[in-house]
């Protein structure tokens, strides 16, 4: 199985097929398609960081700029560091509803307004702020905010796991755990409603990336928990491609090259996998109804439990991936005797238990 692709004219042309970390496993997207675009840009001087300062484990993002980087995490707090300089970030901007902070995990700087930058997390909304307009004291320094309109008042406690501005900065897309994939236009007022929506993955069990994909965001590219990767066209929101991309289940990060048509992606499975079309035959989706339709009746069963479960599906996975790790880790050490075997969990029987129990055998009330 195989990809290949043409480029002519700034276009890069994709034949379908799977794509993988082995050329022998590579295949594809669909005919005519074009391709780049990235989550996380790095850039040479300046960042911005979501990180945590509570001394304990934090998932954090970080974006970078010409001279800045910044930087965003679960304390809700946005830093700055200019790496031109020999000192500590500084704080930028704590992220807040009202009184009550919000914590972030995911960051992301305008390409076209390198001054304004857009965060998301464990809320409904997608703020943009504009680092020479910050005022805590009006409107929690918050520039423009968007969310699906059906998302505002709901008591499904939407979180957004990952946002991505287009490469020339007038869309964003912002992935919700257990909802859908929306596109916003950046140029629009404060509360406006999306312009796309994009439907068929499933995200719930960890941090999902969303990421645009073509040399001029010509498409939507996202992981799902049942470790397919979904590829849409922006316009019409159809899906075009879906390929499985980890077979531990659950891709979440998803990188496409800044100039070729290559995509990056990882996941639970052991490795970043590389993806390039390369396929001559197109591609049929296969089975792609059935997995839609698998993700919508497991979502609607998840609501039915009327809690906030992306934390707890998200532990039962990391659970389960580091008793995979250990088991091989054991297997591939030479040196470890039976009787260190025997003194851990029988690596069969806990992959069996948790199977049988599942992520709904974990349930954490929200925080």
């Amino acid at each position: 199985m195989s990809r290949k692709g043409s480029n002519t004219d700034g276009k890069t042309d994709l034949a379908n097929g799977s794509m993988s970390s082995s050329p022998e496993e590579m295949s594809g997207a669909e005919e005519g398609r074009e391709t780049s675009s990235g989550i996380e840009v790095e850039a040479s001087d300046l960042s911005l960081s979501l990180t945590g300062d509570d001394g304990g484990p934090n998932r954090t993002s970080t974006e970078s700029r010409d001279t800045d980087t910044e930087s965003s995490g679960e304390d809700a707090v946005v830093f700055t560091i200019d790496l031109r300089q020999d000192r500590p970030a500084s704080k930028l901007v704590v992220t807040k509803e009202k009184e009550k902070k919000v914590g972030l995990y995911t960051i992301y700087v305008n390409p076209a307004n390198t001054h304004q930058f857009a965060v998301g997390g464990r809320d409904q909304f997608v703020r943009i702020y504009d680092q020479r307009k910050i005022d805590e004291n009006e409107n929690n320094g918050v520039l423009k905010k968007f969310c699906p309109h059906h998302l505002v008042n709901s008591e499904s406690k939407a979180n957004i796991t990952c946002l991505v501005y287009s490469h020339d900065g007038t869309e964003l897309l912002a992935s919700y755990n257990d909802e859908d994939i929306y596109l916003f236009n950046s140029s629009h007022s404060d509360g406006a409603q999306y312009v796309k929506r994009y439907k068929g993955h499933r995200n719930n069990a960890t941090v999902k990336g969303v990421n645009f994909y073509g040399p001029k965001s010509e498409f939507v590219v996202s992981g799902s928990d049942c470790g397919h990767i979904f590829l849409w066209e922006k316009s019409s929101c159809q899906i075009i491609q879906f390929m499985e991309g980890d077979k531990g289940g659950v891709v979440n990060c998803l990188e496409p090259h800044p100039h070729l048509p290559v995509l990056a992606t990882s996941g639970l499975d052991h490795d970043v996998k590389i993806w390039a079309p390369t396929a001559e035959a197109s591609t049929e989706l296969t089975g792609l109804k059935d997995v839609i339709k698998k993700n919508k009746r497991e979502r609607d069963e998840d609501s039915l439990h009327h809690t906030d479960l992306f934390d707890s599906h998200m532990l039962w996975f990391l659970m389960h991936h580091l008793r995979q790790r250990r088991h091989h880790r054991r297997w591939r050490d030479p040196g470890v005797g039976a009787t260190d075997a025997d003194s851990d969990e029988s690596p069969s029987s806990s992959d069996t238990s948790d199977e049988e129990e599942g992520p709904d055998r974990v349930q954490c009330m929200p925080s």
